[in-house]
Parts: C-alpha cells; structure tokens; sequence
C-alpha cells in the first residue's frame, strides 16, 4: 500500500542520521568507560571514601542512561519499521494512524536526542536553579508569576526530573511575589538556561471587574547549581546574612523558629533566599550554593575573568530584555522573540509543554555557532 511505503521511506530516510547520532554522543567511549567505573567499584577499598564512590556512582549511572536512551531509540527505529512492513504485507489499514504516530515520535525523539548533543557547555549537565520574580502591576503580575512557576514546575515533571521549592513569597492577593526551584536531571541547566529573561502575558485581567485587558511581566533566571567540584570563593566579610519565620509554600510545618534565611551578596546586592529546610544551618548551606551558582552563571554570561569583575546590583543583574510574549486575548499565541519559534496552543503551554521553544533557541544558539 502506498502509504505504507511511504511511512517506510520516511522512517528509513533517518537511519543514517541514528548512526551518526551513536558517534556524536561517544556511544563507544561511554561503554568503554562504562566498564573502567564498574572495575574501580569492584575494588577493594572502594566504599572507604563515601564522597568519592557516590561521585563515580553518578558517573556511572549518567553513561548507562545516556547508552540506554540511545538503545531504546534504536529499539524503537527498529519497532516501527517491522510494524509497517507487517501491516503492508498483512494490507491492513487499521494500522495506518498507529504507524504514522510512531515514526512521528520517533523523529520528534531523534531530534530531542540530536539537540542534547550540543549541550557542550562547561555547566550544561548541571541541576538548574530558576527564580521568578513578579514585575510592576501588583496582583496581576503576581499571579502571572505564579503561572511561570507551575510551567516549568510540570516541564521538569513531564522530563522525569526532580523539582524541589527552595523558596516561595507569597503575593498580597494571589500568586507570588518570588520563587526559587530546583530542577534536579542530566541537562537541566543546559536545556532550562534559554528561559532567562522576561515573559510577557497579554490576557483579560480576572481580577478587574470591568473585564478589561492587561499586559503583565515577569522574569525567570536559571543558573547552573554548583557542587563542591568547583570551587567558589566568597569572602565572609562580603556576605550579609537574615534570618526570619518561613512562609508560603509547606511554610507551616517549619516556620515555628526563624528557621529561613536569606544572604545578600554586599559587592554585587545579589541576594538569594531558601526556606524549604528545616534547620537555619540547612538553609544557609543552600542559600550559598544558590549565590555561587548565580556567580557564576553571571560571569559566564558576561564573559568576566573573575568574580570579582561583576558589578552592579541584582535588579541590574537579572532583568534583561523581554523574551517571550503569552497573549491570551484577543487571539490565543505564545511566540519568542529571539528565534520567531510560536504556537497556538497555548494551554499545553502552560501545561509545561515548551520543548519547541527550547529547541528552536538550541538550533539557532548552534547555527550562530558555525557562522562565527
């Protein structure tokens, strides 16, 4: 049947492009040190440093899902193919719908695949922080916040990672004022890092009685978190700490002792709050691992030498110029202004589903790339 083959050609047309997938991600290094990490577990002595195993444990496991997520790829290339041959000799077109969505989602995954191989960068394959900051217009920029925050809370739950609230300010009304999240996963950052900047939403307002139509701002930062593989020096003296009762989101299980604490960062009045620990200690430790990696994501960004280089204050530091536009009235659109990437479905959107979005920036970052 003509549209069997048709399916097959367009199926068979990628096989090449699966191949040169298996040398672009250094399919055969990963096996090979794959099989290094699980001889030096088997050592003896290799659980006498807790630190050091854990470390070569996540090595480990990061390659074996980066091989099995490429195996499965391949298993899948290989499914659709026999499914379509089969229902062609079998000259059934009942599976017609059933082929066409499976070589679709192979494609879409080859290119998620494909995409994840230019994240090259020194702090791509870090956990990634996000803040939300409501701009100016109260409760309507509040709520707008809020929404943000749900979005890339359910993209990092639609990718399998792990979202953690580090910190949450409730807004006067409704919504909130400011956010901090954790998205814990192989290439957050790297994937996550294109949603810096301000998001702009055109909708009618719910909370004006006269029905009115308003513009709201928000802004999201992501910066890569920073383990105790790099170093990160901060004087002491440069450091101004707070401590006040936690409030928001899971606030009333530990805001009995001033348990939340916030640092201000005095050279460059970056400031960074956690509140989602039980301890003041607990709390401290994360706010600083939230001021190194805004450190260092602002020097990476302004291609600094050092730290000491950065200037300015945080509103200078984290509100750049307006990325993305959500307009829900009088038509229904989410469009980037850097790439022309947009969509009409603008519910799936908020749903989490922004991948087209990080993907079109990944393209044309890697295009920019090849020009220069």
């Amino acid at each position: 049947m003509l549209q069997y083959e048709e399916l097959r050609l367009q199926l068979l047309g990628h096989e090449a492009a699966l191949k040169d997938l298996a040398d672009a991600l250094g399919l055969s290094k990963m096996k090979q040190e794959i099989a290094e990490l699980e001889e030096k577990t088997a050592e003896n002595g290799f659980w006498d440093d807790i630190k050091a195993s854990q470390v070569v444990l996540k090595r480990q496991s990061t390659l074996k899902n980066k091989v099995s997520a490429y195996e499965k790829l391949c298993g899948d290339f290989d499914d659709a193919l026999v499914m379509i041959e089969l229902a062609n000799e079998e000259e059934d077109e009942s599976l017609i719908e059933e082929c066409t969505q499976s070589v679709a989602k192979f494609e879409q995954d080859l290119e998620t695949m494909t995409l994840s191989t230019l994240l090259s960068g020194e702090y791509d394959a870090k956990n990634a922080i996000l803040t939300f900051h409501a701009g100016a217009g109260g409760t309507e920029a509040q709520d707008w916040a809020q929404m943000l925050f749900r979005m890339y809370c359910r993209w990092g739950e639609r990718h399998g990672y792990k979202v953690t609230t580090l910190d949450y300010l409730d807004g006067d009304e409704a919504g909130l004022k400011s956010a901090s999240i954790l998205i814990e996963g192989e290439n957050a950052y790297g994937y996550m890092k294109s949603e810096t900047g301000i998001h702009r939403l055109v909708r009618v307002s719910p909370f004006d009685s006269e029905g009115r139509r308003h513009t709201s701002f928000a802004s999201v930062e992501v910066m890569p978190e920073i383990d105790d593989t790099i170093e990160v020096e901060i004087a002491p003296e440069d450091i101004k700490m707070d401590v006040y009762r936690s409030s928001g989101a899971g606030g009333q299980k530990v805001n009995k002792t001033s348990s939340a604490v916030r640092l201000t960062h005095i050279p460059t009045g970056i400031v960074v709050s956690c509140q989602v620990e039980r301890s003041q200690h607990q709390n401290r430790e994360v706010c600083m691992t939230m001021l190194k990696s805004k450190l260092i994501e602002i020097k990476e960004r302004e291609h600094l030498d050092k730290i000491s280089d950065i200037k300015g204050d945080q509103k200078e530091i984290g509100w750049g110029s307006q990325i993305r536009s959500y307009v829900f009235m009088p038509y229904q659109l989410v469009k980037d202004n850097r790439t022309s990437f947009e969509t009409g479905n603008i519910s799936n959107v908020m749903d989490g589903d922004i991948d087209g979005f990080i993907n079109a920036y990944l393209k044309a970052e890697s295009q920019k790339k090849l020009e220069q």
